[in-house]
């Protein structure tokens, strides 16, 4: 019996005490990150949206399967967010679409979760209202035309069947009492509303493609409430994508089971602490930048040298010369001798043995 055939159904239910613990952790978790990438200049907050979100994006469709370009991505969001980055890529309408989605779930996470809504993310996904294998319906729930909706792996002829979700009849009423419960329920912690929401929504699944994607962009949407801020520093949807067998394996059991979904939360809080554990090793990057600018901005430093140095810190390809330094900060070769001759005296940068026109220059590592 699936879990929407229970007499009980919807009404969830979990042991809080047996939660209380791993809840206050997370919550302590995100306190720590937040308040650490906070303490950041604004470009370096600003290089971390973009980190995360990039980074949100792309692992969340390879999650269904689908490889996205990440420079298509990044360049998407940094126009939308306003950010001034140059050389920024044209983006596929595919790309476009799933960004625009996932920047209104966590910039605009205030708004009410409606019926409308879900309809706009959804055809955002497929802006050309087809995926892979032919049309998708959007703008509204799916339908039963093709046959129930179930989630199935295996080759043709020998499938297997995961889940089978309720009847397309339901849809409607099914999801009407989700979004009255998203947006009711007060008192309810918003990360334990983004454990419970993303559950119920690929439960019902209530459209013909994208379910998994938009449950993981509700959750976001929680996640954002529960810090009551727009900013994202972590990435659930990477870490099930680390996770992903877990996460299917976790989602057909509950499926399967009673109303009880403690089990389900359980491993949901544990991989939301691990995406937050992680981010701090996928912001290293910025974090490291700010504590080089830290020390460099002690003493004043020239928008040239500024600007090389940025590029050097973004990992630039090849060793840095004069000729280079010229062109990346359009100056003469002996301004760009002087700068790197000053950057070299204050140990920023560090003069290869070669000499001649094989000189070049490096970053002085820091510790």
């Amino acid at each position: 019996m699936y879990i929407h055939e229970s007499p009980e159904w919807p009404w969830y239910r979990w042991r809080s005490e047996a939660l209380a613990d791993q809840l206050a952790s997370v919550r302590h978790q995100q306190g720590r990150l937040i308040g650490r990438i906070e303490s950041l200049g604004f470009q370096f907050r600003e290089d971390a949206v973009l980190q995360t979100l990039t980074t949100d994006v792309l692992k969340s469709s390879e999650i269904e399967g689908e490889r996205l370009n990440p420079e298509q991505v990044r360049s998407s969001i940094a126009r939308r967010l306003g950010l001034d980055r140059g050389g920024l890529t044209a983006a596929d309408r595919d790309v476009e679409g799933v960004v625009e989605m996932m920047l209104d779930a966590t910039r605009n996470y205030t708004q009410p979760l409606t019926a409308e809504r879900l309809f706009a993310w959804q055809a955002s996904l497929f802006p050309t209202g087809r995926n892979g294998m032919g049309r998708v319906k959007t703008g509204g729930w799916r339908d039963d035309l093709t046959g129930p909706m179930q989630v199935v792996s295996g080759p043709i002829g020998r499938e297997k069947v995961h889940y089978e979700a309720p009847v397309a009849a339901r849809v409607d009423r099914e999801m009407a009492m989700l979004l009255d419960w998203f947006e009711g329920t007060p008192g309810l912690d918003h990360v334990m509303r983004a454990g419970v929401a993303h559950l119920w929504f690929v439960t019902i699944h209530p459209f013909a493609d994208g379910n998994g994607r938009i449950a993981r962009a509700i959750a976001d949407m929680a996640l954002a409430r529960s810090e009551q801020s727009p900013h994202r520093f972590y990435s659930m949807s990477a870490q099930i994508r680390l996770e992903r067998n877990a996460y299917y394996d976790m989602l057909e059991r509950t499926q399967k089971t009673t109303m009880d979904i403690t089990p389900w939360l359980e491993w949901f809080l544990g991989c939301l602490g691990r995406a937050i554990g992680n981010a701090q090793t996928a912001l290293e990057g910025v974090l490291e930048k700010a504590r080089f600018w830290e020390v460099v901005n002690r003493e004043p430093i020239n928008e040239r040298q500024r600007k090389v140095l940025n590029r050097l810190l973004d990992g630039f390809e090849g060793k840095l010369t004069t000729t280079k330094y010229g062109k990346l900060s359009n100056c003469s070769q002996d301004t760009a001798l002087r700068d790197i001759l000053e950057l070299v005296r204050r140990n920023i940068l560090a003069k290869s043995p070669e000499s001649g026109r094989s000189t070049s220059y490096s970053l002085v590592p820091r510790v």
